[in-house]
């Protein structure tokens, strides 16, 4: 498939989460009264994935505060994820996508090189990640996997398509907030 642009329409896809098995989004997105953000990021064990779930469980009101919702979609087997988080402990659904299928299918590649993937802020945000004590855990999927973010409404348009040049490169949820 070719990359996505705003104003597409979303491939309906089915997903694992740790605790809930065949869910579709194009159900899931008619959850809510206003948009889905959908997050792409690498794998659990990833100390800046945690971290960027961390910055979005804090900042969820302001997606909550929309009528939005997010999906973060990780290379984590879901098994595996299911014994690291409480079900309960974030307030959205992690997708689980252990063989890169949906990566595949909305055309998020990844980084040809570790020195491609990392952009001028990655030190800085990693330090931070460590400072707040996340620490790496289990490689899962592609270690070189770039980052993207879409939001679409309950029809599946698309009305923000975001593809990260650098693994930093991961819509805040203000960010995404303000395009709900």
């Amino acid at each position: 498939m070719t990359m996505l642009r705003t104003g597409d329409q979303m491939p309906d896809f089915s997903f694992d989460t740790p605790f809930e098995k065949g869910l579709r989004l194009s159900e899931v997105v008619k959850e809510v009264p206003g948009r889905t953000a959908v997050v792409f990021l690498r794998y659990y064990g990833c100390t800046l994935c945690q971290y960027d779930i961390h910055l979005f469980k804090e900042g969820y009101d302001s997606i909550r505060g929309k009528d939005g919702q997010l999906l973060v979609v990780l290379q984590s087997d879901p098994e595996k994820l299911a014994a690291q988080i409480d079900k309960d402990s974030l307030p959205f659904r992690i997708a689980c996508d252990p063989e890169q299928e949906l990566y595949k299918l909305l055309d998020i590649k990844a980084a040809a090189s570790m020195e491609d993937m990392l952009g001028p802020e990655a030190k800085e945000k990693i330090g931070k990640a460590r400072g707040m004590g996340f620490v790496h855990g289990e490689y899962e999927g592609e270690e070189l996997q770039l980052p993207a973010a879409f939001i679409l409404d309950r029809d599946m348009k698309l009305h923000l398509v975001h593809y990260g040049k650098v693994v930093e490169d991961v819509l805040a949820a203000d960010e995404l907030a303000a395009n709900m």
